[in-house]
């Protein structure tokens, strides 16, 4: 445990950013796992579901949770499953 007033509220504040971090990135992967589960099923909201999941890939990369490239990767992908179920 730290000593120093500022270290004391480093770590408080890391834990607090670490259970934000971590309930963003789950939502993240629910709304893929959706996305992906209607765009294979040929749902008829599949579109609806991939606007939605690239929304959350575009906030999470702004937040810092992905990378450019990652966030842009999932993205194309997300496309690639649409293009394919229309």
């Amino acid at each position: 445990m730290p000593n120093i007033k500022s270290a004391k509220k480093r770590v408080k504040v890391n834990a607090t950013k670490a259970a934000a971090n971590k309930a963003r990135k789950t939502n993240l992967k629910t709304v893929l796992k959706k996305a992906e589960i209607a765009c294979s099923t040929n749902s008829a909201e599949k579109t609806a579901a991939v606007v939605l999941a690239v929304k959350k890939v575009d906030k999470a990369c702004s937040k810092g949770l992905l990378h450019k490239n990652t966030a842009s990767r999932r993205k194309a992908k997300l496309a690639r499953m649409l293009n394919a179920a229309n």
